[in-house]
């Protein structure tokens, strides 16, 4: 595929198995749906060609911190909300997010269940997780993968979508925004936003050593199928989280989706983390303490 209160992270001979389940809002449906299906399918993503008006979001770096005050209201198109497999219509937010870009990156560890990933410069979510498992049962450990297609999330061309509260919020790349900010396969990323422990969100370039390369994921798809019984059946095709697990220097990018790189918003280097093609795209991880303003807004 190219285009989640607790995680574990089991390191076996360099692998790291997928075992954390991301609870979200999401999507937000209560109960839970009960879903059987075990099979990942293409994404039919909603056509981003709405226009929304009233965008407000101010970004202030002061020192060792990050303040950003934001509506959610995307500036760029989206698709169009309520939509078949979205009930929910956008509406303004009142997001206050502030964040130390003074840490240092130590051991990965789960953003929690109830913790948005970061937030975009324009002031809308990441929140990679959705609140759909097998069966609906949250203690099953097999939670659907947003951008695994088993489960119809209603995503738009941003791979984004809409909270019950109104929040929109990113599942994967956007492109939109991506587009905004003069993104280039063949440049280096542009500041795409920061992550609740304060180190900053790049996507999928970087220069690495004078050259524009590709930071790819280091997780790979489970070889087999998966064990069945009070479990899914079927192989491990991407349509759960758990169908992946991290193989340490696969690709450029660690298992919270990150590296130490030199920008030009950190010339003296930093750690930072990477929106990547492949999953996780978003990062399921951090490397640093979240804020607490991070927490999600229950809606």
């Amino acid at each position: 595929m190219r285009v989640s209160d607790t995680a574990k992270l089991a390191v076996l001979g360099g692998l790291i198995t997928v075992g954390f389940v991301l609870q979200s809002d999401a999507q937000g449906r209560r109960p839970m749906r009960q879903h059987t299906t075990t099979e990942a399918q293409n994404l039919d993503l909603v056509a981003a060609t709405v226009q929304l008006r009233g965008s407000k979001v101010k970004l202030r770096a002061s020192g060792d911190t990050v303040k950003i005050r934001a509506n959610g209201i995307p500036d760029h198109a989206v698709g169009q909300f309520p939509n078949r497999g979205n009930p929910h219509e956008i509406k303004s937010q009142n997001y206050r997010f502030s964040t130390d870009t003074d840490q240092l990156p130590s051991v990965a560890k789960a953003f929690g269940m109830a913790g948005l990933f970061g937030v975009a410069v324009n002031g809308v979510p990441f929140d990679p997780a959705a609140a759909e498992f097998w069966k609906g049962n949250q203690q099953s450990g097999w939670q659907y993968e947003a951008l695994g297609g088993a489960v119809t999330l209603g995503l738009d061309q941003n791979f984004a979508h809409v909270q019950p509260s109104g929040a929109y919020h990113y599942h994967g790349l956007p492109w939109g925004l991506m587009q905004q900010l003069g993104w280039s396969s063949n440049k280096a990323s542009p500041l795409i936003g920061y992550a609740a422990d304060g180190f900053p969100i790049y996507a999928i370039t970087a220069e690495v050593n004078g050259k524009v390369r590709e930071m790819t994921s280091s997780y790979r798809l489970k070889s087999g199928s998966r064990p069945g019984g009070s479990g899914p059946s079927g192989r491990h095709d991407g349509a759960f989280v758990q169908d992946y697990q991290y193989q340490a220097g696969l690709g450029a990018l660690d298992e919270c989706n990150g590296a130490q790189v030199v920008t030009d918003d950190f010339p003296g280097g930093t750690y930072a983390y990477f929106l990547s093609q492949d999953f996780p795209v978003i990062p399921r991880c951090l490397k640093g303490d979240a804020d607490r303003s991070f927490s999600k807004r229950r809606g």
